[in-house]
């Protein structure tokens, strides 16, 4: 029977902190668990949340995540603690250290998320930043997997914002050998450092491609996914990207230019009928809430491998 095994990193800030093989097991863990193959007991550890961000899914399955392991959570909102009056990062996250035995961050800027891992003496987990979401690409491949069985020969393409979500999904596909389009418009292309660095784990050049035509990308893919246009934070920028992104939306008429197999993925929230359709989200190529689903079974398995 599988095992959770420490992942050779402290902290779990980017998918780029898991080894091809670490982010595999990960994986194959929380299907074990999600099958209930597998029951794992961390009685009297603490899980801290700290969310600048609001968010459902991630604090619901982070919370439920760390009950269903026999632990706790403390939920540190930032506008009813001392962070929110701008307490140094330095002195919370060693303060926190002391208290919890993990902590789950949600904020926006990257760098914050590092100086809270710099001082904290326990595991700091990104539960997204404006760069990654890594979380997230975890629970989206156990999808993809457990519709393919495997990676091989699957092409996944991303219609829309080359943001965090797209960040973290050429990274983990990086690692999983599995092709990777992001269909975009220019200006809007994902972080350079990020397609530096899945390009040095490729092993193909050709596994990951921008491409500023939908109609292109979806050619012969086998995961059709988006994001909203305009995250959080962005919202002075929504009436420009809406203009911008005309033309990107999941519909019935790209989806069936994409494999007869193709299946859909969504993070969520959605804006219905503009990155993607109302029909496309309810149709029998939707595996949207079973990827949602996969996001309580992922953070199981990689809290059982961070805990110390």
């Amino acid at each position: 029977m599988i095992k959770p095994i420490k992942l050779a990193q402290k902290d779990f800030l980017s998918s780029l902190d898991m080894s091809t093989e670490e982010c595999t097991h990960i994986i194959d863990l929380a299907k074990n668990i999600k099958n209930n193959s597998l029951n794992l007991e961390y009685e009297n550890k603490v899980l801290g949340l700290i969310f600048d961000k609001s968010s459902t899914r991630t604090r619901v399955s982070f919370q439920v995540a760390m009950s269903r392991l026999g632990g706790t959570t403390i939920d540190l909102n930032p506008t009813t603690s001392q962070i929110g009056r701008g307490e140094p990062i330095k002195d919370t996250a060693r303060v926190l250290s002391r208290y919890c035995d993990l902590i789950a961050i949600r904020t926006f800027n990257h760098s914050d998320l590092e100086e809270y891992a710099k001082w904290s003496t326990k595991p700091v987990i990104n539960a997204l930043t404006d760069l990654e979401h890594p979380c997230q690409a975890l629970a989206d491949f156990l999808t993809i997997k457990e519709v393919f069985q495997d990676f091989r020969n699957v092409v996944l393409t991303f219609i829309g914002d080359g943001n965090n979500v797209a960040h973290s999904l050429i990274l983990c596909g990086a690692l999983l050998g599995v092709e990777v389009r992001i269909a975009c418009p220019k200006g809007f292309l994902p972080n350079p450092f990020i397609i530096k660095k899945a390009r040095e784990i490729y092993k193909s050049d050709d596994l990951l491609k921008i491409i500023h035509d939908p109609q292109t990308a979806v050619k012969g893919a086998n995961v059709l996914y988006t994001d909203v246009w305009s995250s959080m934070g962005e919202e002075n920028q929504k009436e420009n990207k809406d203009k911008e992104f005309n033309g990107f939306t999941i519909d019935t008429d790209l989806l069936s230019k994409a494999n007869k197999d193709a299946i859909v993925l969504h993070c969520l929230p959605a804006y219905r009928n503009k990155e993607i359709t109302d029909e496309v989200i309810e149709s029998k190529n939707s595996r949207i809430f079973d990827q949602a689903e996969n996001r309580l079974h992922v953070q199981q398995a990689l809290l059982s491998c961070l805990i110390q």
